[in-house]
């Protein structure tokens, strides 16, 4: 073998201290590895995608205030098909009596009963994370065995555990995926259990350092591993063909070493691109790009760092088995492809410019999703089955929660009959118009005389109540023109009495005291759910679908309405408005991103290439590829999960450019002692392996996840990803070299490094 004899640059120096010092490096990553599979259990992982809007957001800060000052019980629908309604009241009652269960809302309506179906609405006597609530509906599930019964409800880590399930199927499903295709473009056998050692630890170090960020998103912590296998195999799998080539004429050692300083600039190159696709996501209002973000930023430069500080080594240590293990190539020659693309370089860019155009009107008419209610997966887990079943039969709940200033409760009872009086809403309900005894509500205002009758209590008792309660509140005019005609709301005087009876200022007899005990419970318990001091909680039922135009038209009508009654101190929450806030801050986002994401890989190539032409031939590529992508569901008329779309384009136009600058790369070297035709056939064939190798192995592995997931966000990302890929690939592999022989004389003209674009005689036109 040949060595070399000139002094070792700065760079080889470097490179050869991680082969020779390879066990050094083998315990450093062995020990990590070892932590990493304890600290992968220190993660936690948010399951709410609302948490993630930005803090400023109507809904956010809604969210939040709720959730410090109210209480919120779980809740659950269950289903019950073909049974009878006298039947179904006497199992609603059986139901009630078990442990963990609240209360059961059921009737004859049809908001309850309806083709021969019974729908128990459930409330559980506690929050959803609370285990009772699980344990109750798992008794529940065991009660109606014997029935057709249909369970919907999101309780403690269920979608985690539902999500992770499915994860697992798909990472083994990549994972054979992935050992066939490198089988395939393999050049010896055991290269695969050296790319799969690098992908398998770099895997786990990144999963295990995700508790670094304390908390990150579902969508995150499920597709990262999958998604950095797919986008980091580029790096280990040019390492290893370097490998192959410099061991033809050089000793292992050497090989490894002149590999490693040979593909360090051009794996760097290839990774920049990505992580400049990746860092424009986290400029997103929307917070859940911040957070794939970081975590695939971090992935991305872990695996780069394996590959540069691990993979030497294995290809070093399994050096002696990789030489006895070659075989013949299984990927087949491109030559009719080639040529094909070469004779057509006059004809097909003019279809591409077209589509081109085409495609970014069809693209901006993409229809997006904001919530889960109008996108179906392919896979349904049994609560998706279970809701689908329900919304067959029963109308489709859609809540909206109204936020205001508490203490009023006449003004409230005016706003609640307003809101009732709209033909949109079918329910309104606030503490100040829950039913209390008697045929009042807890907000009316009672005389002495009235609260006397409700309670059976003395009048001259209840008078000396008012009286205090005067006195207390400061209110002597009360007290000087008659107690007789001072009116009190019914729960702050029940409140009060209840108060002067436990601290003895009051006797009552027993059953008075009683009755007293069991309405006070009662109405602590509601107003723990519909007010606290600063604020109460009015929850509207309504008619319209959550995500349309009639309903944002309609949250301007609710608002309006409140805030004549409370001015500006109105806050109004659901899942209509989370999609209202989602759809406002779209565009933004979409806007952002789509710029910034050029800008960073134009960046990237500029300096890459040294170049202005070149980098403007990938992009017009790679762009419409995502324009194309997004055509789609235009054509179909099936909406997108916007995140899908903000999520892929970044990583579309961040790792898909890589195949374009393998082709790049090759043609520009090439091109310095051939033809420009001649160039760019040899680099098709070149770059072919590596191309195929790992635009099939992240087309896969977007596909599997959109086809075995059942989380809507996670699914459009896998499908949408798949299927740019493909685009991609097929983009860059037929239009791409045609746009380089065509654009030949733009590309040396606009090169910054004239002395290494110094051309061949025969120009573009050569014959074919």
């Amino acid at each position: 073998m040949n060595r070399r004899s000139e002094k070792p640059t700065y760079m080889e120096r470097i490179v050869a201290f991680i082969v020779d010092k390879r066990k050094g490096f083998y315990l450093i990553y062995i020990l990590s590895v070892i932590f990493c599979i304890f600290s992968s259990g220190w993660v936690s992982v948010n399951n709410n995608i609302t948490d993630y809007l930005a803090d400023e957001t109507e809904t956010r800060r809604g969210l939040m205030l709720m959730e410090e000052e109210f209480t919120t019980y779980a809740t659950a629908e269950v289903m019950i098909d073909n049974i009878a309604y006298r039947d179904a009241q006497a199992l609603c009652e059986e139901l009630k009596q078990i442990d963990g269960v609240k209360d059961i809302a059921f009737d004859d309506t049809k908001t309850h009963y309806a083709n021969g179906a019974a729908l128990f609405s459930v409330t559980f006597d506690g929050d959803a994370q609370d285990p009772i609530c699980e344990s109750a509906l798992a008794e529940m599930e065991n009660q109606t065995a014997d029935y057709d019964a249909y369970f919907s409800a999101e309780l403690g880590n269920t979608k985690a555990e539902t999500t992770a399930k499915e994860i697992n199927i798909v990472m083994i499903i990549a994972c054979i995926i992935i050992f066939l295709v490198l089988l395939f473009t393999s050049r010896t056998y055991m290269e695969i259990p050296v790319l799969v050692l690098t992908f398998a630890v770099a895997a786990v170090l990144n999963k295990g350092t995700n508790y670094i960020f304390g908390t990150i998103s579902f969508v995150s912590n499920s597709i990262a591993i999958v998604l950095q296998l797919a986008l980091a195999i580029d790096y280990a799998i040019i390492l290893c063909h370097r490998y192959t080539e410099e061991r033809q004429t050089k000793d292992a050692r050497e090989a490894v070493i002149t590999a490693l300083c040979k593909s360090i600039p051009e794996i760097s190159g290839s990774c920049l691109t990505t992580l400049s696709g990746l860092a424009a996501m986290s400029f997103m209002t929307f917070r859940i790009g911040f957070d794939m973000s970081m975590v695939l930023i971090k992935a991305i430069i872990i695996s780069i760092l394996t590959v540069f500080t691990l993979m030497p080594g294995l290809l070093m240590s399994f050096s002696s088995l990789i030489d006895k293990t070659h075989h013949r190539s299984f990927v087949p020659k491109i030559t009719i492809w080639t040529n094909t693309v070469v004779r057509l370089r006059y004809i097909t860019p003019c279809i591409f410019a077209v589509l081109l155009v085409a495609s970014f009107f069809l693209s901006s008419q993409c229809p997006y999703a904001y919530s889960y209610t109008n996108l179906k997966t392919t896979k349904k887990n049994e609560s998706q089955i279970a809701k689908e079943k329900i919304n067959e039969n029963f109308a489709v709940p859609n809540m909206l929660a109204i936020v205001v200033p508490s203490g009023d409760y006449t003004k409230e009872q005016e706003l609640l009959s307003e809101l009732e009086s709209y033909p949109e809403v079918d329910t309104v309900t606030g503490l100040a118009s829950v039913p209390a005894v008697g045929g009042y509500r807890v907000g009316d205002q009672l005389s002495p005389r009235e609260f006397s009758e409700l309670t059976d209590i003395d009048i001259e008792l209840v008078r000396l109540l008012y009286t205090a309660y005067a006195a207390e509140n400061e209110n002597y005019g009360k007290i000087v023109g008659g107690i007789d005609n001072y009116r009190i709301a019914l729960l702050d005087m029940f409140d009060f009495a209840y108060e002067m009876a436990d601290q003895g200022y009051v006797s009552l007899d027993e059953t008075v005291k009683d009755k007293l005990d069991e309405l006070h419970a009662a109405l602590v318990d509601g107003k723990s759910q519909l007010e606290s001091e600063a604020h109460t909680r009015l929850v509207m039922n309504l008619n319209l679908s959550e995500e349309s135009d009639e309903m944002f038209a309609f949250l301007t009508t609710v608002r309006n309405t409140a805030e004549k009654y409370y001015g500006d101190d109105v806050l109004l929450v659901g899942n209509a408005t989370s999609n209202y806030d989602l759809s406002a801050t779209f565009g933004k986002d979409n806007l952002l991103i789509s710029i910034l994401s050029v800008l960073f890989v134009l960046l990237v190539l500029f300096f890459t290439f040294q170049s202005a032409g070149i980098p403007l031939i990938l992009i017009a590529v790679i762009q419409g590829s995502i324009w194309m992508n997004f055509s789609f569901p235009t054509i179909r008329h099936t909406p997108v999960f916007f995140m899908g779309y903000l999520v892929v384009s970044s990583i579309q136009m961040g790792a898909n450019i890589d195949y374009a600058i393998v082709i790049t790369n090759r043609y520009t070297e090439l091109r310095r002692k051939m033809k420009p035709c001649d160039a760019i056939k040899k680099s098709l064939e070149l770059a072919f392996p590596t191309v195929f190798t790992s635009g099939t192995i992240l087309a896969s592995a977007g596909i599997v996840i959109g086809l075995l997931s059942s989380e809507p966000a996670i699914s459009t990302i896998g499908t949408v990803l798949g299927r740019g890929t493909i685009i991609s690939v097929v983009l860059v592999m037929g239009i791409l070299p045609q746009l380089l022989v065509l654009g030949d004389f733009i590309i040396d003209k606009t090169s910054f490094n004239l002395k290494d674009h110094i051309r061949m005689g025969g120009g573009e036109n050569e014959e074919v």
